[in-house]
């Protein structure tokens, strides 16, 4: 009981508390989403249908490659034909990554079994650097 009440074996014990927080922080902070590199595997690796929730003037403004553009008002009722295979993986992208948070558990209610969010949207994806299409032209 000696340890605990010394005054310098506390300061130590808070050091350490409040270190492993701040290496728990970017874990316990994540939202579960897929950061750009990672997205960029599962579109390249395993063939990832990429649906882009923002709106149509957004959207032709600049959108990752080969993504389909879907309202996030329409996603219920058009995911099934957009995405035929339930197994296929589905990468939802909006502008910051808030709506397709939201927007993956309809997705998943929808059967999909493999459903990823891009981390921080368009605006993480065009921050590093990765190719944006505009108007049928690679940027």
């Amino acid at each position: 009981m000696k340890f605990f009440t010394d005054y310098t074996n506390l300061v130590l014990i808070a050091i350490i508390l409040i270190s492993g927080g701040l290496l728990l922080w970017p874990t316990l902070r994540r939202r579960g989403g897929l950061s750009v590199a990672d997205a960029t595997q599962l579109i390249n690796r395993r063939n990832a249908t990429v649906l882009d929730l923002r709106p149509a003037a957004d959207f032709a403004t600049g959108h990752l490659p080969a993504a389909r553009h879907l309202e996030l008002d329409e996603l219920q009722a058009k995911i099934p034909s957009l995405v035929k295979n339930k197994s296929t993986p589905i990468l939802l992208v909006c502008q910051s990554g808030q709506q397709s948070s939201r927007a993956a558990g309809t997705v998943r209610e929808a059967g999909y079994a493999e459903v990823q969010v891009l981390e921080g949207g368009m605006k993480a994806w065009q921050q590093a650097g990765m190719p944006v299409v505009k108007q049928g032209t690679a940027k």
